[in-house]
């Protein structure tokens, strides 16, 4: 049994929560065993763990959801003891949920006061909106969030921005965020950081349960770790630790580098395409996508959330209907009209809901398991015996014991265990191709790193994979090519290890919200009778993010998605030199100004540049540099 690291047992005084010794047992299994965590005013203090680690079941005693069995809690160096959670409203502390608890027909406005509309009497709109108003201001999200709006209409972030500001509407002083991150996008993650960031600078508490490691070290000033129920690291500083500390905390060995890639894997590009999907056109998300995938290889399709990506899938899987466009499984066209066309080609898919999408609650584990065996069948008999040996033989990869395939329910499990099971499902057919959707999303790491594995073990043995991820990290370290998708288009098709993930993040940016970018670009080609295009610059390479060419002579040679070597574009010595001045090239026949450009945060965010053809006149650099540095400050 695991104990606890150190005997640290922090005063309920000076702390504004402290928790000591909680239990909390559910029919034969015991959630909690002695759980400890304290948080402090103006934190954002990390609670991590495995999956069945107890974090989620300390969040919803700490929130009021659930009453413990045994121990104490002392909020503002008093006792705390909750029946439930409208009391822990009243005391000022809210949880802020992965699957939002927001009423969708309601607006914005309502949700943000909701505790508010069950009182009697009638209710202040101009009032609430008012206060509405002020909160916002406070998250620094003033022009976010339309009060008037349905909150089915709002993307992912904007709905866990509703839950914060609902949060803030009840006077919040302790705020736990679990998974907030799960179905956000790199650029929505850092929004969200900078309203953690204002909140811990108002004095408020703030717990963040999250899987991602690398979140963890951004945002998070102290973690504890729980294994088993119990903590086994309580309120480290997290400058303090690295990686594998938190690894080996979380999961109580050593873990080997999880994206780790064989060696000796074949030039992907001297195997047979196994799928090949020609612009594809699913009204109204999907406007024009083309990939394709070869046996054996593992392709990333990458974007942000809402680009596209899912219903790309579903259209290839024929989920949803095609309006267009092409798909060929090894060679022969695939047809649209329903899935068990797929299945029975020879496609696998793993949607991205375990809960509505993959899992049939009333079934057993077993039963589960065979889903796609059965819809692979034809004719009354299951024929489930068929199977037997290769079941066996995938829980023991899988690490499964074989007792648990006669659960009543796969709810049972753990969110791994059934990603898992899942997986199993597909493998039982032994698939040309397979699609993940988010295939490690809400799973620990201990569990990522099996999934991991097992997906280059299908890869090596010839199966061609398809993995969907907003983890930008997992799908530059699982894949071997990435095809950004953004605003249903194919973008790029580039080699993983040709990106990292700020990269990977500015090509998937949404075309519809670099309008003034391209006004910029469009402004300068056409002002002075060029091109202008903004570019990725790294040793001898660049990737190009958006090209605008007005005069054919200054065509830089690349355009927008490309990845190439300076010497195969027209602009070679500029790119090599960077002055600060225009370049000419040799042959005389271009210009170009390049200049760096830089987010708010910081960050790198790559060349903006202008090519001028031959004996064009040459503007003053100081002042097309003042146009380009104004662009920066929309990314």
């Amino acid at each position: 049994m695991a104990q606890p690291e150190t005997a640290y047992r922090p005063d309920s005084v000076g702390h504004l929560l402290v928790a000591q010794g909680i239990t909390k047992t559910f029919d034969r299994t015991k959630a909690l065993a002695g759980a400890n965590f304290d948080l402090a005013e103006g934190e954002v203090h990390g609670l991590l763990g495995a999956n069945g680690a107890g974090k989620s079941t300390l969040s919803k005693v700490i929130s009021g959801h659930y009453t413990p069995d045994s121990g104490e809690m002392f909020y503002r160096g008093q006792p705390l003891r909750l029946r439930n959670t409208r009391e822990a409203l009243q005391a000022g502390i809210a949880i802020v949920m992965q699957e939002t608890s927001l009423v969708p027909d309601l607006t914005v406005l309502e949700n943000i006061f909701l505790p508010e509309l069950g009182r009697p009497g009638r209710l202040d709109y101009a009032d609430m909106h008012k206060r509405g108003e002020a909160i916002l201001a406070e998250l620094g999200q003033a022009e976010t969030l339309p009060f008037d709006r349905e909150v089915r209409r709002l993307s992912s972030a904007q709905k866990q921005l509703v839950e914060i500001a609902k949060a803030l509407g009840v006077q919040a002083k302790l705020m736990i965020f679990d998974e907030p991150t799960a179905s956000l996008s790199p650029g929505e993650v850092e929004r969200l950081f900078d309203v953690m960031a204002r909140l811990r600078e108002s004095g408020r508490g703030l717990v963040f349960v999250s899987h991602r490691l690398e979140e963890v070290f951004a945002i998070t000033d102290k973690v504890s770790v729980m294994r088993e129920g119990r903590t086994v690291m309580q309120s480290r500083r997290t400058s303090e630790l690295s990686q594998a500390d938190l690894v080996r905390a979380m999961v109580g060995s050593e873990l080997g580098a999880i994206y780790h890639r064989p060696p000796s894997a074949p030039a992907s590009a001297e195997r047979p395409v196994a799928l090949e999907v020609k612009h594809l056109r699913s009204t109204p998300t999907v406007r024009d996508v083309s990939f394709s995938v070869r046996k054996g290889e593992i392709l990333g399709l990458g974007g942000l959330v809402g680009a596209g990506r899912s219903e790309t899938i579903e259209a290839v899987y024929g989920l949803r209907p095609r309006h267009g466009g092409e798909v060929w499984l090894n060679g022969k066209p695939l047809p649209a009209e329903k899935p068990d066309n797929a299945i029975r080609a020879g496609m696998g898919f793993v949607a991205e809901d375990r809960r509505t999408q993959n899992i049939v609650p009333d079934f057993s584990v077993k039963e589960n398991l065979l889903l796609a065996h059965l819809g692979g069948q034809r004719g009354f008999f299951c024929n489930y015996r068929s199977r037997e040996k290769q079941i066996a033989e995938l829980l023991d990869q899988l690490g499964l014991p074989a007792e648990r395939l006669l659960d009543a329910s796969m709810l049972n499990f753990s969110g791994g265990m059934q990603q898992k099971i899942i997986i199993a499902r597909w493998l039982l057919l032994k698939p040309d191709v397979l699609i993940l959707d988010e295939p490690t999303k809400g799973v620990d790491i201990g569990t990522r790193a099996t999934i991991y594995a097992l997906l280059r073990d299908i890869a090596a043995k010839g199966v061609a994979l398809i993995i969907v991820s907003s983890d930008f990290e997992e799908l530059l370290g699982l894949s071997d090519r990435i095809v950004v998708i953004s605003d249903g288009r194919s973008i790029a098709d580039l080699p993983s290890d040709a990106l990292d993930e700020e990269k990977l993040t500015l090509l998937a940016a949404p075309r519809t919200s670099m309008e003034r970018n391209t006004h910029v670009l469009n402004k300068l080609a056409q002002q002075h009778g060029g091109a202008g295009f903004w570019v990725l610059l790294e040793a001898e390479n660049l990737i190009c993010l958006n090209t605008v060419v007005e005069q054919p002579g200054a065509d830089p040679g690349f355009k927008s998605g490309e990845a190439r070597k300076f010497s195969q574009t027209h602009i070679p010595l500029a790119l090599e030199l960077r002055q600060s001045e225009f370049v000419e090239e040799g042959d005389g026949e271009r210009s170009t100004l390049l200049v760096p450009i830089q987010s708010a945060r910081g960050h790198d965010f790559g060349w903006v540049g202008l090519t001028l053809p031959r004996n064009a006149p040459k503007p003053a650099p100081e002042q097309i540099r003042k146009s380009i540095i104004a662009m920066a400050e929309t990314l």
